[in-house]
């Protein structure tokens, strides 16, 4: 950026300011959301309490389908990306 292209946009830099942080706030709510870690552990909490008793086989069929349609979802909005993750 020239001196002159500088200085007349030097007025308009808070608002680049603002977008740049709105970026990466938004960047960061993403990888949180689209995290496949906890959606993992959830599954392995599941066939635990499965294992143990503490739910019958219809709730858990339920909610693993549930967590598997989840991670499908992460994995596509991860190859949509371009990103490579531990899936």
């Amino acid at each position: 950026m020239g001196l002159v292209t500088g200085i007349l946009t030097l007025p308009f830099a808070p608002v680049r300011g603002i977008g740049w942080v709105l970026e990466k706030v938004v960047r960061t709510a993403e990888d949180e959301f689209y995290d496949p870690a906890p959606v993992q552990e959830g599954l392995v909490q599941l066939e635990r309490a499965r294992n143990e008793g503490r739910i019958g086989e219809e709730e858990f069929t339920r909610r693993e389908e549930e967590l598997l349609h989840r991670l499908e979802e992460i994995r596509a909005y991860q190859l949509r990306r371009g990103g490579q993750s531990g899936l």
